[in-house]
């Protein structure tokens, strides 16, 4: 029998107790028995500035009272407008143009199109369709999305569904797929990407997708400071659209306004969504360079997309507001510094021998668990690590997001710690201690 609630919601693991949570306030999720967790990896990376914030509270209330809906195809709203331009704001060189979804999935979805449509409005016709997108990657659940992401698990019952997207390696150094070492390796995962064009060939290719840092497919992964110049490189000879996807490291978790930012490189498409909205309505954008919309501008004038809460005002005006927070609050900065701070105490943990790898960026950090360190042997799937770490910190009172199969598509235990970016330096002491709790209990029961 199921282990979830006996109402008449459809869980999405009907094996999971979900215990009750009844209040959030700051980095704390407060359960109906009284419990208090620190949501330590911020759902899913979404609950950037906390819980329970009054101000985009009073936000909300102010716009519901004003209007709360109207649909782009006709109408648009001080909301709308002013979200574009904080946006446009943030975003590096000439991402300007935003083109409002309801979240993450939604945002790739409409990358992809855009990248279609782009090349049928600048060349009257075109045999470009084709995205390129890497292995390790997640890009949502849609079956666009689902198409380009690279993670095998999420993929596996849909492929019937599934448009047949290539994907190249990833940069993932740990477990480098040419087992070769950093310089030395020459950054061939790069170059990955100009070998699968020709094999596709550039007449058929019209994207390439990459997340700067990964999110859920291999936390914390992210290619060394080369990676990107090369792939924007080859993008631009191969007549290419960058597509970056900023879904979960955008808007400041990584400890710039985008993961992207680390790197000094422009794309021509960035997918965001998470950290605009901060958790408090559905909210996502598919920003695009001047290049693009002019594009569109100077010829049919006319995008054929659109979904029925695109550009809602309500989740505008709680954009508005959170981008208003973060800025004024500084919590960018705050992501780098706390950062900074988590991942020199995590470096603790390797005295655990299950700890194999800890990697990230900012407050977006990836805890990747083995059998044995020097060899680097996964677990079998069978020892369910992921799950018993989470269960673990749970008991300690610490939600972290698990995922698997990062391996080889099957094999593979990781968590992603990515807490709210207005953490304080106490906060983060608290949730590492927790945290060592949990995976010193769970290293001590599979080395019994």
């Amino acid at each position: 029998m199921p282990k979830c609630p006996k109402d008449n919601v459809f869980y999405r693991n009907l094996n999971w107790h979900y215990p009750k949570i009844v209040k959030g306030k700051g980095i704390y999720l407060y359960g109906e028995d009284g419990k208090r967790y620190i949501d330590g990896c911020s759902g899913s990376a979404v609950a950037n500035i906390g819980h329970g914030n009054e101000e985009v509270a009073k936000a909300m209330e102010q716009q519901a009272k004003t209007i709360a809906f109207t649909h782009l195809s006709r109408f648009t709203t001080d909301a709308i407008a002013n979200l574009a331009d904080k946006i446009a704001e943030m975003t590096p060189g000439d991402l300007n143009k935003s083109y409002f979804v309801s979240g993450g999935s939604e945002a790739t979805e409409t990358a992809i199109k855009m990248t279609r449509q782009y090349f049928l409005e600048r060349d009257g016709k075109t045999t470009k369709y084709k995205i390129i997108a890497r292995k390790h990657s997640f890009h949502g659940n849609t079956i666009g999305a689902l198409s380009m992401t690279g993670h095998v698990g999420r993929r596996r019952k849909y492929i019937p569904y599934l448009a047949e997207f290539p994907h190249i390696v990833a940069p993932y150094c740990y477990r480098c797929p040419y087992e070769e070492s950093y310089p030395e390796c020459g950054v061939r995962c790069a170059y990955a990407l100009e070998e699968e064009i020709k094999e596709q060939g550039p007449e058929n290719v019209a994207g390439f997708i990459a997340e700067p840092v990964v999110g859920s497919a291999c936390p914390g992964m992210h290619p060394p400071k080369e990676y990107f110049s090369i792939i924007r490189e080859i993008c631009d000879r191969y007549d290419v659209l960058m597509i970056i996807d900023e879904v979960m490291a955008g808007f400041g978790r990584t400890g710039k306004n985008f993961g992207i930012d680390h790197y000094g490189v422009v794309p021509d498409i960035m997918t965001t969504a998470k950290g605009m909205s901060c958790g408090y309505s559905p909210l996502g954008a598919a920003v695009v360079s001047d290049k693009i919309y002019d594009t569109f501008a100077q010829g049919s004038g006319r995008f054929v997309h659109g979904h029925t809460y695109g550009g809602n005002p309500l989740s505008c005006a709680v954009g508005c507001t959170v981008l208003d927070i973060i800025k004024r609050e500084n919590y960018i900065e705050n992501a780098r510094v706390q950062g900074e701070h988590l991942m020199e105490k995590l470096q603790k943990l390797y005295e655990y021998p299950i700890v194999g790898d800890i990697r990230g960026r900012g407050l977006m950090i990836g805890i990747e668990f083995v059998k044995d360190q020097k060899t680097k042997e996964p677990f079998d799937t069978s020892a369910n690590i992921q799950g018993k770490v989470t269960v673990s910190c749970l008991n300690h009172g610490l939600v972290v997001y698990p995922g698997g199969g990062s391996v080889d598509g099957i094999r593979g235990d990781h968590i992603l710690i990515a807490p709210p970016i207005n953490i304080t330096g106490e906060e983060i002491d608290e949730l590492f201690d927790r945290l060592e709790k949990g995976i010193k209990d769970v290293c001590e029961s599979v080395n019994r």
